[in-house]
């Protein structure tokens, strides 16, 4: 029979010096480990989770350098700190607390879409209310039923007519806000010619025409009127083995003017001559072998969508304070109008620009959705049909244009459309055009 094996002496000396041995500096103090880990997780995961999502915002410092452009466009920049930025994923938006400068006192938050860095005003604390917290005033509390409020009266603007070479998006969040009083504008196609290829991805294009929107929404009066040219554009196919796409530009145009604030009021269509549409080469190939399911309409149409920013006042209110009630006389329409939706007119041409609008078509809607002397902003102007349209009807107006050689179609053709109060014009970006002919 073996012996059992003998026990191994157990070394107290070792457990001494194991009991003996001093924790970490950071775990002997508990405290400091856990700021430590809270200050690991916002620097690594919160990126990392915006990455993950792909979202446009993926860094706390983009959240601030966002927030302080918008304080900034309310002259706030200097009073306001930021608190931690943080992400919210469950509903895909940036959280900025905003706090009084040198201190820990909360004003206000703003929030910001993390898929496309627009501000979403009807979130984010109102620059009125930020600026009462700052100065410690009482914060008004609306009426209450049966109790007068104090009479309101909109604002005249002082907005003189100008032309602005530059990026519309840009040059929106340097204009006053509410300075405007009708936007009317035609925006680029989505790469349907190849001089309009600019936007990688339709996403992409999209997300542009968000922040446009966006802006606009800012410069826009209370409950007056953004209205859009706009249709669907045809990708033409590659090669005879690809098909060619159509996109719903206009329906993608309702939802983001929906999400940035504003109301649909009507979809007026713009009726072409019937041959127009043919020169698209859509329903050609029908016509000529009258198969089933080959069968596509020739467009001759295109929306004119019309929308007014949200106000929870009538329109009545925008007549009834309207600052000027007798150029609010003058406006009337009188004569034939457009009873329907229905609007048709003949196309326009330009022998320097490939996709103008018709002069009637803007002035029907400067007519319809605005007063004599009234601001009339076109953020896409192109050869400046709208400010054409709005001198016309003695109206001013604002055209915002990107590209170089539009402004100078706009400065050689303005002095034979606007005379002698081309000279009045501000012009930003470009240089005012000679008049001196024009004033002899």
């Amino acid at each position: 029979m073996k012996k059992p094996p003998a026990k191994r002496p157990v070394d107290y000396t070792a457990t001494k010096r194991h009991k003996k041995r001093k924790p970490s500096v950071l775990r002997e103090d508990t405290t400091e480990w856990a700021a430590v880990q809270t200050a690991t997780r916002h620097k690594y995961r919160t990126p990392s989770v915006a990455m993950n999502r792909k979202y446009a915002v993926t860094t706390v410092s983009d959240a601030k350098k966002i927030a302080k452009t918008w304080l900034a466009s309310f002259k706030l920049e200097n009073a306001v700190d930021f608190g931690l930025p943080e992400v919210d994923d469950r509903y895909h938006v940036w959280r900025v607390p905003l706090v009084k400068q040198g201190s820990n006192y909360r004003v206000g938050e703003l929030v910001l879409d993390a898929y496309n860095s627009i501000v979403l005003a009807e979130e984010t604390t109102k620059p009125d209310v930020i600026e009462s917290r700052l100065l410690g005033r009482v914060e008004s509390s609306p009426a209450k039923d049966g109790q007068a409020k104090m009479p309101e009266q909109m604002q005249a603007s002082f907005v003189r007519n100008t032309v602005i070479l530059g990026d519309c998006e840009q040059a929106l969040l340097e204009m006053p806000s509410q300075s405007v009083d009708l936007i009317f504008t035609s925006p680029p196609y989505f790469n349907a010619r190849p001089e309009y290829e600019d936007y990688l991805t339709y996403e992409e294009y999209l997300l542009k025409m968000r922040r446009v929107i966006h802006n606009c929404h800012q410069v826009l009066s209370e409950g007056r009127f953004f209205v859009m040219n706009v249709s669907p554009v045809l990708i033409r196919r590659a090669s005879r083995g690809e098909a060619s796409k159509r996109i719903a530009v206009p329906f993608d145009m309702h939802r983001l003017f929906v999400k940035e604030g504003f109301d649909f009021i009507d979809d007026i269509h713009w009726v072409k001559p019937e041959g127009a549409g043919w020169a698209t080469g859509r329903g050609r190939r029908f016509a000529a072998d009258r198969n089933p399911l080959q069968y596509k309409a020739v467009p001759v149409t295109e929306y004119v969508l019309v929308y007014r920013k949200h106000t929870d006042k009538l329109i009545d209110w925008n007549i009834r304070n309207h600052p000027d009630q007798q150029a609010v006389k003058d406006s009337k329409i009188t004569g034939d109008y457009e009873t329907t939706n229905l609007w048709r007119i003949h196309p326009a041409f330009h022998a320097e620009h490939p996709a103008v609008f018709p002069l009637e078509l803007a002035k029907r809607v400067v007519r319809y959705y605005s007063f004599k002397n009234d601001v009339v902003l076109d953020p896409f102007a192109g050869t400046g049909t709208t400010g054409r349209a709005a001198a016309s009807l003695s109206r001013r107006f604002i055209l915002i244009e990107n590209e170089p050689q539009y402004i100078e179609i706009i400065r050689r053709e303005m002095p034979s459309w606007l005379g002698a109060a081309t000279k009045d014009v501000l012009f930003m970006g470009c240089e005012a055009p000679d008049t001196s002919s024009v004033l002899l």
